[in-house]
């Protein structure tokens, strides 16, 4: 599995991205205020207000995303000849980076959604929308305009509001474009006939939305996977993306592949306006980069937990989406660092599971490429692996007053980031014999400078079965000799 620091450095790949975003366009604007009384004319509150605000909605909130995840973005939608069709123009007039091609329908007006706000609380939203299918004249126009980015574009967004601008010929005839010429399609869907989107690479529902398009029950991970998999059959696209909200996000693909489940990661929400479009811009940008599907998804679940933590209709910032993961990658380390009782207690429920239980132990004072060598390979013969570090009292006995350079807390944290590493104990013994007698690995790494005689602990995990292993070295390697070549300069 990728860890959070592979993650972060797939976020610079998304700069400079071109993807295409086709959908329903519409204006949000957002009245703050503050709520003191309520009205004598009725029970409501009476909002006084302090401020406003509009940005893009729709499949334009998707180009903020894709713009602040630093990709560039082919605008192709419709609005209506109205002030508030100008109000988007200004706004999309100044960012060099969204090419844009809007057309003018004397039939609608432009769709707004107006939310008023106080106490950061959303209290109403109030549309303005004429829900009607584009002509035939206007659906050639936006089918004609989209393919002629496709041949620069890296993925395709079809952000599908319902509101008649992403009809089934034009979903049809765009997706058909995308798929000969190899370009990915993220689906945003509305409605329950999903047939539509066949041959898309994946749609994004919710949980409700999934349910309503099955009728079939969304509660938990195997009711979702069963779900999504008749809808994959029933519909013809290739996966499913389903967005659980405080349970995170479910990946289920067509291609026979294990379903992934992935973890929400927001701390507290504030807010989900918009989330969905910060979703599809992610994974429209990463799988342009090509970043694997998977990947993709827990880039976008990271995009997700910023936004709903923010008030309004936001955006995840590249810069964000980094810093949120190395500090997702320190909370990890912390987490795997457990004690000899909770690490037994794992080790039983692993192989209650069937999973073999591996263990290697070592000082990891300056992790350099032999540790990180000795790491994969221990993990490569297991299915969960344990590392001993010694305390480090334990390693002034063993290496002498000047050492270790980092304290055990560090090292510790530095190991538990490592997606090779399942879980870190602690010992103050020279020896990790104690651990390994508790634990009783299945199988015992140590480097090839020993010998199976001579690695501790070996007897007793032979004596029930289990087996030791040594793994090569990585010559070149040794925190002793950083440390010498350190203190001479």
């Amino acid at each position: 599995m990728t860890d959070e620091s592979e993650l972060a450095s797939y976020v610079e790949a998304l700069a400079g991205v071109r993807v295409l975003a086709v959908g329903d366009l519409m204006l949000d604007r957002f009245v703050y205020g503050t709520v003191d009384r309520i009205s004598p004319e009725a029970p409501v509150p009476v909002l006084r207000i302090e401020r406003e605000s509009a940005m893009l909605g729709g499949v334009g909130n998707v180009a903020r995303n894709l713009r602040a995840l630093g990709a560039s973005v082919c605008l192709v939608a419709v609005m209506g000849r109205d002030q508030e069709a100008r109000d988007i123009k200004g706004l999309l007039r100044d960012d060099v980076e969204i090419e844009s091609h809007l057309i003018e329908d004397d039939a609608r007006p432009t769709t707004i959604k107006t939310r008023y706000i106080a106490g950061g609380q959303q209290m109403m939203r109030a549309d303005r929308e004429r829900i009607v299918p584009v002509s035939d004249g206007l659906e050639g126009d936006i089918v004609e305009r989209a393919i002629a980015d496709l041949a620069q574009a890296k993925a395709l967004v079809l952000s599908d509001y319902g509101k008649g601008v992403l009809t089934a010929s034009v979903l049809r005839r765009l997706i058909d474009a995308a798929a000969e010429r190899g370009v990915p399609v993220i689906v945003d869907p509305k409605g329950n006939d999903y047939a539509r989107y066949a041959g898309a690479t994946l749609v994004t529902p919710n949980r409700r939305e999934l349910s309503e398009a099955t009728g079939q029950p969304v509660e938990g991970d195997a009711d979702i996977v069963e779900t999504a998999a008749a809808l994959i059959a029933a519909s013809g696209v290739n996966g499913v993306l389903v967005t659980r909200s405080q349970d995170g996000m479910s990946l289920i693909r067509g291609d026979g592949m294990a379903p992934l489940h992935l973890p929400a990661t927001a701390r507290e929400v504030y807010d989900v306006s918009g989330a969905g479009d910060t979703v599809v811009a992610t994974l429209a940008a990463a799988l342009g980069a090509g970043i694997p599907i998977e990947d993709a998804c827990r880039l976008a679940n990271v995009a997700a937990g910023i936004v709903v933590a923010k008030v309004g209709t936001a955006t995840a910032a590249a810069s964000e989406m980094a810093a949120s993961l190395r500090q997702r990658e320190l909370d990890i380390g912390e987490s795997k660092t457990v004690t000899l009782d909770d690490a037994r207690a794992l080790a039983e429920a692993w192989r209650r599971q069937g999973l073999k239980v591996g263990f290697t132990n070592g000082v990891f004072d300056l992790l350099h490429p032999g540790h990180v060598s000795l790491l994969r390979q221990a993990r490569g013969a297991c299915d969960r692996l344990v590392v001993g570090l010694n305390s480090d009292a334990s390693v002034k006995r063993l290496k002498g007053e000047s050492r270790p350079i980092q304290n055990d807390a560090s090292r510790a944290l530095v190991l538990g980031s490592l997606a090779t590493v399942d879980a870190v104990v602690i010992f103050s013994d020279d020896t990790p014999l104690a651990v390994i007698e508790n634990l009783k690995p299945d199988v015992l790494v140590k480097g090839s400078d020993y010998t199976v005689a001579t690695v501790v602990g070996a007897d007793v995990v032979q004596s029930y079965g289990g087996r030791v292993m040594l793994a090569s070295i990585e010559d070149g390697h040794s925190t002793t000799a950083t440390v010498a070549r350190i203190s001479s300069l």
